[in-house]
């Protein structure tokens, strides 16, 4: 009787190895690979500052959400470009083709455009009213690759709008993955650009020189570069790192990707900046939400490094534009 229980959970034990051999094997052949890495010469011409407010157009999810678009729409109004106006169709979580596909589902698309800043995305795009558009991709970036053809889909966009209006400025926002602990974070803000963002999502863009240039909002390289400047000076007041940019859930634990009042505004400035060409230095941080409520301004200590940081941030790279010798 011994032996034959031994015998009979030797073979059990065997099925498990097998089954959960099989289930591993299974994972690594279903999950395709990312496709290879390609160094392209990117599309970014330097681009002349607007002369005046534009219309832009915001797709993407909720690390866009409906206060950044308002807040940057307040930076611009003060900047002395009254004409800024935007639309914005968002999801949560929503891919480039969800909002492509009208037979794939936009994840939380009636609560997220219950906004009277809502504009279908076709419609826009189809008026040629825009004079710039700024889309970004879903995080976890590797999966809108691997599953949802990020670059496919970024291409089909970018091709859509210049069909209708070739002139046009069409911007990639680049955004962040979710922050776990400060070392691993930065070091995905650092490589991620030119892993992901660039050498995957905007390669094949890039390539199509048809297609016209597209060029980059690098909001996870700026976040990077105030995280390194706050540890530097030990924090601020209301700043003492870089967790005091993030929302909080209703337990009051760290909500891990999705930004508070005081990061919506870093990001919206770093729109400014990129979008506008020109330094945000000395625009005002006391800002409203989109619903109209005050929104929680950084202290001026810290609106002033953000400022700083967000343009010596841009003003360094090729891809937003800026020409190299850019200064305030």
């Amino acid at each position: 009787m011994g032996r034959q229980m031994f015998y009979g959970l030797s073979a059990l034990v065997l099925a498990l190895i097998l089954l959960v051999g099989g289930w591993a094997a299974y994972r690594l052949k279903a999950e395709p690979p990312l496709p290879p890495l390609t160094v392209v010469v990117p599309n970014t011409p330097v681009l002349d500052a607007p002369e005046s407010g534009m219309r832009v157009f915001h797709l993407g999810h909720s690390l866009v959400n409906r206060d950044m678009p308002a807040m940057l729409a307040q930076l611009a109004h003060a900047a002395g470009l009254p004409e800024h106006d935007y639309n914005l169709q968002l999801g949560w979580g929503a891919t480039l083709r969800a909002h492509y596909e009208p037979e794939v589902e936009v994840p939380g698309f009636a609560s997220e455009n219950d906004t009277p800043r809502f504009r279908s995305v076709h419609e826009a795009v189809a008026s040629g009213e825009y004079d710039a558009v700024v889309l970004t991709e879903m995080v976890e970036l590797r999966d809108a690759i691997r599953w949802h053809d990020g670059p496919v889909y970024l291409q089909r966009w970018v091709q859509a709008i210049r069909a209708v209006r070739p002139d046009t400025r069409v911007f990639l926002y680049e955004s962040w993955h979710a922050r776990q602990d400060t070392e691993s974070w930065l070091a995905r803000l650092d490589n991620d650009p030119a892993e992901l963002w660039q050498g995957r999502l905007l390669a094949q863009i890039w390539g199509d020189r048809r297609a016209g240039s597209v060029h980059v909002i690098p909001a996870g390289r700026v976040l990077a570069a105030f995280t390194r400047a706050l540890a530097d000076v030990g924090g601020l007041p209301g700043m003492a790192d870089e967790t005091a940019l993030f929302a909080r859930l209703p337990d009051g634990s760290l909500d891990e990707v999705h930004m508070n009042d005081m990061g919506n505004y870093l990001v919206a400035l770093t729109h400014f900046a990129v979008l506008y060409q020109r330094p945000p230095l000395g625009l005002p941080h006391a800002l409203t939400r989109a619903d109209g409520t005050p929104a929680d301004p950084p202290a001026p200590d810290v609106a002033e490094l953000m400022q700083r940081i967000v343009w010596d941030t841009v003003s360094q790279l090729p891809v937003t534009g800026l020409p190299q010798e850019a200064t305030p």
